[in-house]
Parts: structure tokens; C-alpha cells; sequence
């Protein structure tokens, strides 16, 4: 039998080889041509870090036969002698929209929003295309193709960069001569998404970063659900989505967070993404590293400012100067680290800039090996393409290019990008090389001529004794024309390049205008300059340290945990022992170990509180601080979106709070809709990663809004319910009956659709997540508590309530919370009736109340806005203390951990230089778990940091040579967001 299949196997390969074409050829004679082209005594890197010296490429129908030092060449053979030259692999770029007209933007604009789709038959949300397909947009662009052959390239990788799921890629070699039939190497080399919405819909959900992840969410829960036959309508974009998923999914984050966001996801779906990098994953390396992920990595290092005006240097954030200064250094520490990672064009306005950027990125520390990895092996491999693509080895396409040296080097020539075995000349290599150094005897004088630089474009410098004269030089064909002026005469030369000679001979004019014969003489041939490594690391550029975070007030060292006592001190406790005078408290490992007078410091660091007072850490319940988005306002529910998923642990107002005493902090969702997004409860732990700021076994919590802003009475459309206050409660009731039927669904052991939505509501009905709502209103406030009791649930909080004095009693009745502003009213219609008394009124009559800031400026004055209540409503100063203490602590159900000053609760204390509630009083030191994340003293050092780093960046950047176009300096400030805030 085996020879049965050994025999069928030959009579397939002689089919293959030697079966007549069956269609006729209509456009003249043609013959197959199998002769090979073999490229010898060349240098040849058949990969990273392999190299064949004086080597041999044999090449047949564009693949590579064999390379090596004894090749057997031949007879049938075109033979081009390399010498003196190198062969690379061409390089590939994985992300591309190579051929890929750009989309167009949907038409259509104003306060009329899309909420549902716009196609039949595909999912529910047209920013979800995996049905779209780069083969059938693709159409071949003859210019770019030149432009990348020339920067090196020889395949690429495109896709629509267009929607959050983008649909496959095709990849393409960029040979001209070809066809279509022969450039698509795979027409779905891969499946792309993003966070991105598509152009070309208006359709309004998603509009921001986390309804796009919960969208994402949703799609591979729906995706899953269609798989196992749940097909009752026909759906052709998961239908593709599920067809795509064995491909290599590609995703576009773009942002060093981003990255670890989308990695998240696939994390939670079984999905190994490869990720578009953003450039910045220097500043948190170990997090990148932790994903296991391979990275795409764009070379956009950015420009230097023009800081050469003082007033305009001061718009530039120390943020963007150390990023400027720090990218290049990006490549190098993600090889350090052992992240795999593959280069892209993708930022660069051109594409010839990829040889300045890689050597810039070499200037910093990445190896030139890595740097050729990242361009060819590392591609290959991301796209499963290994065994045709990216090296030299027998089989591989003949994709090669032709240098006249080290390819990244500033002096080498790139002469022919070989892609498919087709030659592209981008440089005449036939041309002899002048470089070298020169000596001409002119006008009685002698000069030096030394023509270095590139040797398709040379650059030349004139000597006479020690003066460097200016001059120019261009070479053209087989001309020379040089210029150069001493002292304001003006000497000119034309000279044919001789192939038999090393010296330039031609018609020289004189600054008298006589024309003589003039000769310079080659005294030295050209040789690239090689550093030596001792001086390679003295010419190394300096970069700055990283700070933690990597932003203004970051730390050049994390503060740990210390075990203390704070001896002396007045201390708030906010629990019923009151205010203790001339007390200690003793913090070991991250709690409040022992509270009293006189106590034993052991090993505890001492520090000294007479007449200082010590509380524990302010919260506040109700803020949008550290929120790359606030709002997501694409439907009347959002109950879906995390809070969680879009934490910026670099928003300065994090340290600005620490300086404030505040410890904890409820970042809530906005008010564009009814029932907003999932609160992220954290802890300002200004340095550390996000994940390490939320609080472990969170408590869960959604924000629901009522008033104006969720019927959109000022802002967003006309035409989405609710538009009146009675419509948000029919909005109401009807997500919980959606809920209840959902739930009951669920617990009945029939197969059900996973909603990440009704998930969410289901939690309030089951008691696991809790309410914090935006209300203004009396008659409101009324109606959502008795929404939440006909439908068997309860409100946590009413937050902002600014008419709770008048519904108080019946809010003690139900059992809900009151986080307000102290003194705010009058800012809009529904707040005409606000007063200053309201704390004070619902504390009487049981409210568990809280002051909050909703407002970045107002939540680093937290203790000021609690001694308000003293004034108005004639609060004790204790009560007023709890308000923004032990009493939100109360609301976001956290008062077993802090806020107060109890035995065995976590050590979030403030030492303030005098009474806590005096507008004079400042924050000194700022603990959250024993670590001194504020620290008074070293705030000053930082400041003086600050100022050393900025003179020093400008400094740098004054001295940039780069040659680059210098930026205009510019503000770049992070939004700050309110309630409202899109």
C-alpha cells in the first residue's frame, strides 16, 4: 500500500511540473523563464545575526535556491558580482493600510443621533465589521509602493484602519512588475479591532474608550452564544467574527494603557492579541511584560519643541519634554525586557525616515541585530509566515535588498529592494564611489577636499590649513560639480569620473573668471567611521531617569510601607471616642496597631505631632478625577461600562489630592443617562498601576442620574428617550423588569444569551451592587425610591441632593444616603431651591450624610467644605469631620477598612499642621496603608527636581541637531470632567 501512495504522490509532483497550460495566452510569445541570478562575493545576512561572508545568493522564480560560500552556480545563470556590498532581508510591516482608501465620514450632523444600525443582517452595531474584507478594498498604489521599496520594504501587512472590529488583512509583497495574482501572499492574513468607532456610521454607541471595551465585551459573548446554534436570525458579522478567529488577531491600542486594556480583554475571551504599541511602554515595562504579548511598535519618536522663547517654553509639560527625550529609548528597554516585538510604519509622515528613527533607537541602546529582527524575523513570525518571508533561507521569496554597507548605517547606500526576485534599482550601483580625501592645487593655494557622507550622495568639507570654507558639491551621472569660496572669492570645478582613476580631472574657473585644468588628487580612500565602544557609550545620549509615575510630582523612587508612631498628636479618631489629646498612634505593616499615650515606637520610625493634629484620610464619594472618560452617552443605559477599565493613575489631581488629605476616592460615571456605568472605588496611590489603586473585593457600585442632564434638556439630542422626568422613570422600570425576566431566565437552567447589561442590573436585584444617584429634585428623589421598592431593590446613596432637606424623613425611612456639596446652588434651574443647611437638616433626621466635591479643584478642600456645616446648620466639629471621613466610608461600604482612626483599620491617616477644618491648616503628611505617598517636605524637593529637569530638557532640546522640524510649543492639559463632561 505504501508504494501505492509514494507512486500517486510522484505522478501528482510530474503533473504539477510538467502538465500543459489549458488556457491559450492571447498577448504574444511567451516562454517560462527558469534561469537563476546569482549574486556573489557579497556579504549576506540570511538573517539576524547570520551572516555569510564573501557569499554567493542563488535565486530561481523568486525564491531563494541557496546562499552560502561554495554555491554551485549554474550554468543557466545571470551572475552580478557584489563586492564590497551586503544583502538583507526587505523588510515587513505588519500594520499598514497600504492600497486602502481612506473611509469616508457618514454624513449627517447635529442633535439628531443614530442609535440603532444602519444594516440588516449584521450586528447590532455597524462599528462592528469583521464581515470587511482589505482583499476587496484593496487596489495596488504604484507611488507608495515606490516610496516603500525605496524606505527597504518588500511586504506588508494591510487592513482598513477603520471601526472597532475591522474586519481581515491582506498581505502583499510590493513588487511592480507583478500582478495582483502574485503580490497577495494571504488574502486574510489576519483579524483587526480596535477601540475606534467606525467613520462611516453615526450610529452614537459607543462614545467613549469604555463603552468601546464593553462593546467588545459583548460582541464575544454574543459571538459565543451564535456558535453553539443560537441562530435564530441570521447574523453575517459574528458569522465572520467566529470564521476569522484562527487567524492572528491583530489589535490597534495605540497607548502604553491601551495596551494592557485590550490585553485584558483577550485575557478574559482565550484571545491572544498582537498589539499596536503606543511608544511609551518604556514607563511601565513590567506591566507590558506581564501580558506576554507581542508588540507592534511604531518609530514617531517625537520632535524637540522650539523652546527658544521663554514664555512659550513654559506651555510645555514636563510630561511631553521627558517623553521627547525618552522615547527613543523605548525598543531598547522592551528587548531588555524580553518583550517580542516587530517595527512599524505606522505614525511616520514618511517613510524614509525609518533608517533615521532605527538609528536613533540604536543611539539609545538597541543592538543592530534587534533592530533587523524587528523589520524582518519578528514580522514573519507574527504572521505565521516564517517559512516564506523574512530571512534568506533556501525556499524563502527572494525579498532582498542591496547595500553598500551595515543598512541602518548613516553612510551606507540602499541600492536594489529585490522583491519576488525582481530587481528594483533605487540607486545606479554602478557609479564609482569618490568618497575619500583630496588634495587640489588652485589659484596658487592648496585646499583638502574630503567627500564622505552617502556614496549615492556624497557631502563635501574644504580645507585650507585649519578654516573650514563653505562649499557644494553635486554628482550626477558621471559629473562632478564643486564650488567652494576663500575669502569671498569663488573657485568652481567640473570633472568626469573616470573609471580607471582615482582622481578628479576637469575644468576648474578661477575668482578671476580664467578657465584652467585642475586636478584633485585622491590622497586617502573613504573609511566608515567605526566608534570604539568606550566612546560610543561617551556619545551616548542623556536620558533623563524615569519618575513613578513618569509625569510632573512623580517619584524617582516608590515610597514603601514604614511602620510608625505619630507621638503627641490631637487626634480626630471619627469613631465615639472623639478627639484625643496628646495621644500616639502606632502604625505597623499598612494598620492602626495601637492607639493611647506614651506608647512603645520599637523599631517605628518616631515622628513628633505636638500640637499637630492627626484624622484619617479624607474620602470622597462622589468625583470624576483620574477618568480618561466620564461618560458614555450612546444609549439611556449604560449599566454595561466599567469605571475600572479607564483609571488614569497619572492624572495629576491625584497628587493634588494627596496634598488635600484625601485618601479614597468613588470615581463615578456621569449623568448623560438614567442608569449610567459601574463605579471604580480607589485608593490614591500616586505611582502605582491602576489595578494596585482599586480596592481589593471592591464594593460594587453603579451611578443612576435623574434632571436635566439624563432627559438632555441642553445637550446631545432630540430624539432619544427619556426626554421628560417622567419618561427616566419608565426607563426605570422597564431595564428592571428587563432585569427580573433576565434573571429568572438565568436561574431556570435553560441556555440564555449573556448580557453584560442585564448582568449588571441583576446584581442590584440580588443585593451585590449598590446605587449612588445624581438627584436634584425632590418629586425625583420620591420616585426612584419608590421604583426601587416596587421592584425590590434599595438606593445606596443620593448623591449631589440638593433638595434631600425636604425629603429626609422619608429617606431615612427607605435607608439611603446622602452625599451633597456644602454651599453649591444656583447653577442651573433644578438647584434654585439648594441651601446650605441640607447637611445638616438630613443628619437630623438619621441620614447618613456626606460631603462630596464632584470637582476636581473643590476635592483637594474637602476639609474645608465639611467645616461649612459648622456655619450652616451649626454641626459640632466632629460631625462635620465624619462628614467627609467615617460617613462616606459608611456609604461606599467600606468602614470596616478607613475611615477613622480605629485599632486594626487601615492606616489612611493625614498629620496636619493645625486643626483639620481651619482653611490655614495644610496637609503635611499623607499615609494610605503606612506608605507616605504626600509627603510636605518632599514635595518641596520635587518642585526643585521639577525645575532642574525643565532646564536641563531645554537645554537638550536647544541643542537638538537632529535636523528634524522643531514643534511649536503647546498647552497640554488633561481635560478635567464633570458630571456632564462628553
Amino acid at each position: 500500500m505504501k508504494w501505492k501512495l509514494t507512486l500517486l504522490a510522484f505522478l501528482g509532483l510530474g503533473m504539477f511540473a510538467f502538465a500543459q497550460e489549458y488556457f491559450p495566452k492571447n498577448d504574444g510569445v511567451k516562454a517560462t523563464n527558469d534561469n537563476y541570478t546569482a549574486l556573489t562575493n557579497a556579504r549576506i545576512y540570511t538573517a539576524p545575526g547570520q551572516v555569510i561572508e564573501n557569499g554567493t545568493l542563488l535565486v530561481q522564480n523568486g525564491k531563494v535556491v541557496q546562499a552560502g560560500t561554495s554555491v554551485q552556480i549554474p550554468d543557466n545563470s545571470v551572475v552580478i558580482d557584489l563586492k564590497g556590498h551586503s544583502i538583507y532581508p526587505s523588510f515587513i510591516d505588519v500594520f499598514s493600510g497600504f492600497g486602502m482608501e481612506k473611509p469616508k465620514r457618514a454624513q449627517g450632523s447635529g442633535r439628531t443621533a443614530q442609535y440603532d444600525a444602519s444594516r440588516d443582517g449584521f450586528y447590532w452595531n455597524d462599528h462592528i465589521r469583521p464581515e470587511q474584507q482589505a482583499i476587496a478594498a484593496y487596489s495596488f498604489d504604484k507611488g507608495k509602493a515606490a516610496s516603500l521599496r525605496k524606505a527597504g520594504f518588500g511586504v506588508v501587512n494591510s487592513h482598513v484602519q477603520d471601526g472597532i472590529a475591522r474586519g481581515t488583512g491582506v498581505l502583499l509583497t510590493l513588487s511592480e512588475s507583478d500582478d495582483d495574482a502574485r503580490r497577495v501572499l494571504d488574502d486574510e492574513s489576519g483579524q483587526y479591532f480596535s477601540f475606534e468607532k467606525s467613520v462611516t456610521s453615526r450610529q452614537s454607541y459607543p462614545t467613549s474608550l469604555m463603552g468601546a471595551m464593553a462593546l467588545l465585551r459583548q460582541m464575544y459573548h454574543d459571538a459565543d452564544w451564535y456558535a453553539r446554534g443560537n441562530t435564530s436570525n441570521t447574523d453575517r458579522s459574528l458569522e465572520a467574527l467566529i470564521a476569522n478567529k484562527g487567524l492572528v488577531q491583530f489589535f490597534a491600542a495605540g497607548d502604553k494603557d491601551n495596551v494592557l486594556r485590550a490585553d485584558g480583554i483577550g485575557d478574559a475571551f482565550g484571545v491572544s492579541y498582537v498589539l499596536l504599541a503606543g511608544g511609551q511602554e518604556y514607563e511601565n515595562i513590567e506591566q507590558i511584560k506581564a501580558t506576554g504579548a507581542s508588540l507592534v511598535v511604531p518609530l514617531d519618536f517625537p520632535e524637540a519643541f522650539d523652546v527658544s522663547n521663554p514664555y512659550e517654553a513654559q506651555l510645555v509639560s514636563l510630561e511631553d519634554m521627558k517623553h521627547w527625550n525618552q522615547a527613543p529609548t523605548n525598543p531598547r528597554v522592551l528587548a531588555e525586557n524580553g518583550v517580542s516585538f516587530a517595527f512599524t510604519l505606522h505614525g511616520l509622515k514618511n517613510e524614509s525616515d525609518i533608517f533615521k528613527k532605527v538609528r536613533k533607537a540604536m543611539a539609545h541602546g538597541l543592538t543592530e541585530q534587534q533592530a533587523l529582527e524587528a523589520l524582518t524575523t519578528v514580522p514573519a513570525r507574527l504572521l505565521g509566515k516564517s517559512a516564506e518571508i523574512g530571512s534568506l533561507q533556501p525556499g524563502r521569496l527572494a525579498n532582498f535588498l542591496v547595500t553598500s554597507g551595515p543598512v541602518f548605517d548613516e553612510n551606507t547606500t540602499l541600492y536594489e529592494n529585490w522583491v519576488r526576485g525582481k530587481r528594483e534599482v533605487l540607486e545606479d550601483m554602478s557609479r564609482k564611489d569618490i568618497r575619500g580625501t583630496y588634495s587640489l592645487a588652485a589659484g596658487g593655494k592648496t585646499y583638502s577636499l574630503e567627500i564622505s557622507g552617502k556614496a549615492a550622495a556624497p557631502k563635501l568639507k574644504v580645507m585650507r590649513d585649519t578654516a573650514q570654507l563653505k562649499s557644494s558639491l553635486s554628482y550626477s551621472g558621471d559629473w562632478v560639480d564643486l564650488s567652494f569660496n576663500d575669502s569671498g572669492e569663488r573657485y568652481r570645478m567640473t570633472a568626469r569620473v573616470a573609471a580607471g582613476s582615482d582622481h578628479l580631472q576637469g575644468k576648474g574657473v578661477l575668482p578671476n573668471g580664467n578657465s584652467t585644468r585642475m586636478t584633485a588628487r585622491m590622497t586617502q580612500a573613504f573609511e566608515p567611521e567605526v566608534a570604539e565602544k568606550s566612546s560610543a557609550e561617551e556619545d551616548a545620549p542623556e536620558v533623563l531617569p524615569l519618575t513613578y509615575p513618569n509625569v510632573g510630582y512623580g517619584f524617582t523612587s516608590l515610597p514603601t510601607q514604614e511602620d510608625v508612631l505619630f507621638r503627641n498628636a490631637t487626634v480626630w479618631t471619627s469613631e465615639d471616642a472623639g478627639v484625643l489629646e496628646n495621644t500616639d498612634v502606632l502604625i505597623r505593616k499598612g494598620k492602626i496597631a495601637r492607639i493611647g499615650q506614651g506608647l512603645n515606637a520599637g523599631s517605628a520610625r518616631v515622628i513628633d505631632a505636638t500640637g499637630k493634629h492627626l484624622t484619617a484620610g479624607i474620602i470622597d464619594e462622589h468625583s470624576h478625577i483620574a477618568g480618561v472618560s466620564i461618560n458614555e452617552a450612546g444609549h439611556n443605559s449604560s449599566a454595561e461600562v466599567r469605571m475600572a477599565d479607564v483609571l488614569d493613575p497619572e492624572d495629576v489631581d491625584i497628587y493634588r489630592n494627596l496634598a488635600g488629605g484625601v485618601t479614597s476616592i468613588q470615581l463615578l460615571h456621569g449623568s448623560a443617562n438614567p442608569i449610567g456605568g459601574q463605579s471604580a472605588i480607589f485608593k490614591l496611590k500616586w505611582g502605582r498601576p491602576a489595578d494596585e489603586m482599586l480596592y481589593e473585593d471592591m464594593p460594587k457600585f453603579i451611578k443612576f442620574a435623574l434632571g436635566e442632564n439624563v432627559k438632555q434638556s441642553n445637550w446631545q439630542s432630540f430624539d432619544r428617550f427619556p426626554q421628560t422626568r417622567m419618561g427616566v422613570e419608565q426607563v426605570f422600570l422597564n431595564y428592571f423588569q428587563r432585569a427580573k425576566e433576565y434573571q429568572a431566565k438565568k436561574d431556570s437552567g435553560e441556555p440564555y444569551r449573556h448580557d453584560e447589561e442585564m448582568e449588571t442590573l441583576a446584581e442590584i436585584l440580588r443585593g451585590e451592587r449598590f446605587i449612588s444617584c445624581h438627584s436634584y429634585v425632590q418629586s425625583e428623589i420620591n420616585m426612584l425610591m419608590k421604583v426601587a421598592e416596587k421592584m425590590g431593590f434599595r438606593v445606596n446613596t443620593f448623591t449631589h441632593i440638593l433638595e434631600g432637606y425636604k425629603v429626609a424623613d422619608k429617606m431615612a425611612e427607605h435607608g439611603v444616603g446622602g452625599s451633597t456639596f456644602s454651599d453649591w446652588w444656583a447653577y442651573k434651574f433644578e438647584v434654585n431651591d439648594a441651601i446650605p443647611y441640607n447637611a445638616a437638616i438630613m443628619t437630623r433626621a438619621g441620614v447618613t450624610t456626606a460631603i462630596n466635591s464632584d470637582d476636581a479643584e473643590m476635592s483637594r478642600r474637602l476639609n474645608q467644605e465639611a467645616a461649612k456645616t459648622v456655619k450652616y446648620g451649626g454641626m459640632s466639629e466632629e460631625e462635620a469631620w465624619k462628614m467627609v471621613t467615617i460617613n462616606p466610608a459608611k456609604l461606599l461600604h467600606l468602614d470596616h477598612r478607613t475611615g477613622s482612626i480605629a485599632e486594626g483599620k487601615d492606616a489612611d491617616v493625614v498629620l496636619w499642621s493645625g486643626h483639620p477644618l481651619s482653611v490655614y491648616s495644610r496637609a503635611e503628611k499623607t499615609y494610605i496603608e503606612g506608605i507616605p505617598y504626600f509627603d510636605l517636605e518632599r514635595d518641596k524637593q520635587i518642585r526643585q527636581r521639577i525645575d532642574r529637569e525643565r532646564n536641563t530638557l531645554i537645554n537638550m532640546m536647544l541643542q537638538e541637531k537632529d535636523g528634524g522640524t522643531k514643534r511649536t510649543p503647546r498647552q497640554n492639559r488633561r481635560e478635567r470632567f464633570h458630571c456632564d463632561s462628553l
